[in-house]
């Protein structure tokens, strides 16, 4: 991100410098020597200088308010773009001028008149010069010209803004939102569930028949590798790995396609409409692959995750199932499907507690005995050797041989033992001639009763209390669309019974808090610039007329991201952010120069208006197209992963186009309806000079 933060920046980085060069052009055409023309070019934008640097700075203070993930991405980048700028703006008043002045020196009014005594290359230069001024010279008398009739004719200039300013309020609705843009990394997770019940040999099976079908789907040419990861994790991995594996059923398939590949989202819309045909009875749905998406997704394995919380859990189940038929009928959704497995086949063993205590057993030296059996006793009775040779510790652990426990009649032969009874690990010893006689073995069949049942594999809780998860991914729709779309579902299934709530999980809900935050704080630094402006150029008004400019840069952004059919998500509101700044100091070029020229000429608004826009039309849109050039690589998503920052080159470029024409044309009508009065700046500081004449 702070790479980015330089991309963004690059084009203002020469803003400062831009103008201050253009500046002392102009002074050194009106017939001012080098050294005059470069204090008075110097001297007359410091303050304009100043204020749009800060403006630019100032308007990034919405990243502070951000927090979770958006905070480590964007805070790098806003962080570039601030340091840079006040590198920019100190550089462009201390080695712009001095630079100005030694590469200047050969430049001289008047000289398009002695061609002759020029060198060859001086000659051709000055043609070439002499051509691009004659051009700009018509194309600045035609916008003083259109600029002459648009303020001829205010009300209307202002009406026709008015209703694009309304028509574009409309537009919010078509964009979508998003929290951040989805990229094509050329990586697939597909998740894949066979019945439940099925040993991990039989789904290594079916999971080599899943990889066959994904090549034929997926040409040979553009696969790098298929990784599956089969069953559970060992103990001691499962908190690094994440993973949605619950049995020996479960298999995370991890599809990673070569450079050059076609687009990710159509192997991902085949596979999901051929797998369940030809593997019927097995559950597949593509979870989240690339590392951004995993941290976006705080932990949960889709983007949208509705959580059913209830006391019953029988109940939550039923809305649970109501919750997951209503979001199929939601276009833009995929994969939906509830995490937990309830009908998991198990063996119930039901203790028979007043036997067993009547031969000195109690129900947890069944399950032991159970345990040891099944699974080994590494868990109940740990046990180790150390080699004498390597003095390394080895596991001692007794179990008894898979296949001698293959039936259910096998299984209640089991041999169980009283935890008094001396273990096989232990040397035995006398029995004394008071001791109770006790039955030293017992079989399963014995103490309990044992039968076939379906459960529960998985339980979930949230805040303690159980949840069910019905878990979906976006594909082809925005986020914030789909996710409101659910709600309304969820609305529907109300009122609930009591004890039951149904929760919106995920991606929306950060994304939610994350625009009210940034939202917040863009209206937090459109006041800060504000005060920042009422400051420097001590009135209330001018900024006013100055922050004209924002609603324009606001406009173009909607309507670039509605005709690029990208969605409001976090990187374009960066970009927003930019663009405002940017539009807020070209705006401050325009009015501080009509301001200097009333002071100096005591000309009229509707006069100083006009000058002022042909005399900044050049940095004007020097400052513009240099941004929007600069941005125009970030704004067609060029280079791996481009995607990613797409939206912010193009709300910058949709701002700044926009802000730039009412900047030259609607900020000049109303200067010209509000600042009727003389600026009170330049008598402000009459008098003080005043008054320190007359104190010293």
């Amino acid at each position: 991100m702070t790479l980015g933060g330089l991309a963004l920046a690059i084009g203002m980085l020469v803003d400062d410098a831009t103008v201050a060069v253009e500046n002392i052009h102009r002074n050194h055409a009106l017939g001012k020597p080098l050294t005059s023309a470069v204090v008075d070019g110097s001297t007359q934008i410091a303050v304009p200088a100043i204020v749009s640097t800060l403006a630019i700075c100032v308007v990034f203070f919405p990243v502070v308010l951000l927090y979770g993930a958006a905070k480590y991405l964007f805070s790098p980048l806003a962080l570039a773009v601030v340091t840079s700028m006040l590198a920019s703006y100190v550089l462009s008043r201390t080695l712009v001028p001095v630079l100005s002045r030694m590469l200047m020196k050969g430049e001289h009014p008047g000289t398009e008149n002695r061609g002759d005594e020029l060198s060859r290359f001086k000659r051709i230069a000055l043609v070439f010069n002499r051509r691009r001024n004659q051009i700009y010279s018509s194309f600045q008398e035609s916008y003083g010209r259109s600029l002459e009739t648009v303020l001829h004719h205010r009300v209307f200039t202002l009406t026709i803004a008015g209703i694009l300013a309304v028509i574009s309020m409309g537009v919010i609705f078509v964009i979508g939102m998003d929290f951040f843009p989805s990229v094509d990394t050329g990586l697939m997770k597909l998740h894949f569930r066979a019945p439940a019940g099925t040993r991990i040999e039989d789904t290594e099976q079916m999971v080599n028949q899943v990889e066959d079908h994904i090549r034929r789907i997926i040409p040979a040419g553009e696969i790098e590798t298929i990784n599956d990861m089969i069953g559970v994790p060992i103990f001691y991995n499962l908190a690094f790995i994440q993973t949605e594996n619950i049995g020996g059923m479960d298999s995370e398939i991890l599809v990673s396609l070569k450079p050059g590949h076609r687009p990710t989202a159509s192997y991902r819309k085949k596979l999901r409409q051929d797998l369940p045909r030809y593997f019927p009875g097995s559950q597949f749905y593509f979870q989240a692959a690339d590392i951004v998406t995993q941290v976006l997704n705080f932990g949960l394995a889709s983007p949208l995750d509705v959580q059913v919380e209830g006391i019953d859990f029988t109940r939550s189940y039923d809305y649970a199932l109501k919750v997951r038929d209503a979001m199929h009928q939601i276009p833009g959704t995929a994969d939906i499907h509830i995490n937990q497995v309830l009908d998991y086949p198990a063996l119930q063993v039901d203790v028979d507690m007043t036997r067993a205590a009547e031969l000195g057993m109690s129900q947890r030296d069944v399950a032991n005995n159970a345990l040891v059996s099944l699974a080994s006793s590494v868990l109940v009775a740990p046990s180790f050797f150390l080699n004498p040779a390597n003095n390394v510790n080895y596991t001692v652990a007794v179990q008894v041989p898979p296949d001698r426990i293959n039936s259910l009649d096998r299984l209640r032969s089991v041999p169980l033992t009283p935890s008094g009874a001396s273990t096989l690990l232990q040397p035995s010893t006398s029995p004394a001639p008071t001791d109770t006689p006790q039955v030293q073995a017992q079989t399963l069949a014995n103490l309990s009763t044992v039968y076939h049942m379906a459960g529960a594999e998985n339980i979930s809780h949230y805040t303690v209390q159980r949840v069910l998860d019905v878990e979906a991914d976006v594909e082809g729709r925005d986020l914030g669309s789909v996710a409101a779309d659910i709600e309304k579902k969820i609305d529907e299934l109300r009122p609930l019974p009591p004890g039951t709530r149904i929760h919106v999980r995920g991606q929306n809900e950060v994304m939610t808090q994350s625009f009210k935050s940034l939202a917040l704080g863009l209206v937090l630094a459109i006041i800060l610039v504000y005060f920042l402006m009422v400051v420097l150029f001590q009135s209330w008004l001018d900024p006013f007329i100055i922050m004209m400019s924002v609603p324009g840069a606001l406009i173009g952004i909607l309507w670039m991201l509605a005709l690029t059919g990208t969605t409001i998500n976090v990187e374009s509101l960066m970009g927003s952010i930019m663009a405002v700044g940017i539009a807020t100091a070209n705006s401050i070029l325009l009015v501080s120069f009509a301001n200097d020229i009333r002071v100096e000429t005591g000309v009229t608004p509707y006069e100083a208006a006009v000058e002022a826009g042909k005399a900044r039309l050049r940095p004007v849109l020097m400052t513009a197209l240099a941004m929007i050039l600069g941005m125009l690589p970030m704004a067609f998503a060029m280079g791996e992963a481009g995607e990613q920052n797409a939206p912010l080159g193009r709300a910058v470029i949709g701002g700044l186009l926009m802000a730039t024409f009412v900047t030259l044309y609607v900020v000049p009508v109303i200067y010209t309806l509000l600042r009727t009065k003389p600026p009170s700046k330049h008598e402000l500081d009459k008098q003080f000079e005043a008054e320190l004449r007359q104190r010293t």
